[in-house]
């Protein structure tokens, strides 16, 4: 099991292996996380997802580009399902988390850092994406060793540490 933190930021300017961003099916580019990580990452993060994404990606599945000019090596980018438009299926969710440490393993990603997909814009109960992000990495067969989850706002980051396993 990797260790698993959590720290108040911007996910952006974490320096890992891997930054996980919460995108779009089209993979074009979006708001939230999927514009901030876009931005900052440059015109290569695009160009990138053109090649490797021409059909988009499914809704719970991940692959990865270049980071730009991130300070991570990778981005593994991975849909999440939208709640708000009536894709409740949490087993999509949890396969967010699940694909993008498997694609963190086919790297060699010994660290990575993930949003809280689906609880922005695509409106995921935000105590449940925390649950689901928190059990699922856990619970991963992956040989990733340290994984952050990044909250934007305090009150986020408070509830995403309420909710980390306790060292033994």
């Amino acid at each position: 099991m990797p260790t698993i933190t959590a720290v108040h930021g911007d996910i952006t300017r974490q320096h890992m292996d891997a930054i996980v961003n919460a995108a779009n099916n089209a993979m074009r580019g979006g708001g939230g996380v999927d514009g901030a990580i876009h931005r900052a990452g440059g015109p290569e993060v695009l160009q990138d997802c053109i090649r490797r994404f021409p059909d988009g990606l499914a809704t719970g599945d991940a692959g990865w580009t270049t980071a730009g000019n991130l300070p991570a090596r990778w981005i593994i980018h991975t849909v999440g399902p939208n709640y708000t438009a009536g894709q409740r299926d949490r087993k999509l969710l949890e396969s967010c988390y699940r694909r993008s440490l498997q694609v963190a393993d086919e790297l060699g990603a010994a660290t990575i850092a993930f949003p809280l997909i689906s609880a922005g814009i695509y409106g995921w109960p935000k105590d449940d994406a925390i649950a689901a992000a928190i059990d699922t990495i856990a619970a991963a067969d992956t040989d990733v060793s340290e994984v952050t989850i990044v909250a934007f706002d305090v009150t986020t980051f408070e509830a995403v540490r309420a909710h980390l396993p306790t060292p033994d």
